[in-house]
């Protein structure tokens, strides 16, 4: 009688635990929008921005599907269409494929117009930030993967992959409101951690709500979580190391 009477509250708590993912990755869309609206949208929708390279377009446009699939996933795994969220899935592996291609391509491209407005060093140091970022984001889709028969694991890790792309966007309200009149070449390297810090706000959303709906976060969550933090607070020290420059220049060597 107790299992017949409990039944429908576990339902209920589940399906609440699962369409939070869902506003989530909304939250996430969101950001990713709103960020690159000054910037780019606006811009584009103005028929203003001009002069870029095909490159940028693409990359754009690779990056904020990615956030509208992830809305579209987690809408299905929460609707209960697991068959559709599976069959998805390889595109998914798609996208973040394209996403590693084409955001260590945006990576090499900016250390390049660096170098040709006199500012190479500044290049190479900064590219720390956006080739850490894909790259976290990368494993961190790879792990997801690996872990899809745990959902638990699965979905936290996709939500973290999600939220770890974001400082790009929201970097782009910093730099219109606070970088300098007339900055030349690249931000600094530390420029890149608040944005970052801010990001991380929906990740302590997840972590509150798993708190209040299963008495604790999940490890994904302090691993994880805990990983990015680490790389965002070690980017600046080492971006002007020896070691990295060799990297970055390796990198740069890529594009000929």
């Amino acid at each position: 009688m107790t299992t017949t009477v409990n039944e429908p509250a576990r339902v209920a708590a589940r399906s609440r635990t699962e369409y939070f993912y869902v506003y989530m990755a909304i939250a996430c869309a969101v950001v990713a929008f709103l960020g690159f609206a000054p910037t780019y949208w606006l811009p584009l929708a103005e028929g203003t921005f001009k002069g870029v390279r095909p490159l940028v377009h693409i990359h754009g446009i690779v990056f904020f599907s990615w956030t509208l699939f992830f809305v579209l996933q987690t809408w299905l795994a929460a609707s209960g269409r697991l068959r559709r969220h599976r069959a998805m899935g390889l595109l998914g592996i798609s996208l973040a494929t394209a996403m590693t291609l084409f955001g260590t391509m945006a990576a090499i491209n900016l250390m390049a117009s660096s170098a040709a407005l006199g500012f190479a060093a500044e290049g190479k140091a900064f590219a720390i930030v956006p080739l850490g970022g894909i790259l976290f984001f990368a494993i961190t889709i790879a792990v997801a993967i690996a872990n899809r028969r745990r959902p638990e694991v699965h979905q936290r890790l996709m939500l973290l992959a999600a939220i770890s792309i974001l400082d790009a966007a929201i970097a782009r309200w910093f730099l219109t409101f606070l970088a300098p009149p007339g900055l030349a070449g690249p931000p600094p390297v530390f420029a890149g951690t608040p944005p970052a810090l801010v990001a991380l706000l929906l990740l302590v959303v997840a972590m509150v709500f798993d708190w209040r709906t299963r008495g604790r976060p999940h490890p994904v969550y302090w691993l994880g979580g805990g990983a990015y933090l680490a790389l965002k607070l070690i980017e600046a020290p080492l971006s002007g190391s020896g070691a990295w420059h060799s990297i970055a220049s390796a990198v740069l060597a890529l594009a000929g």
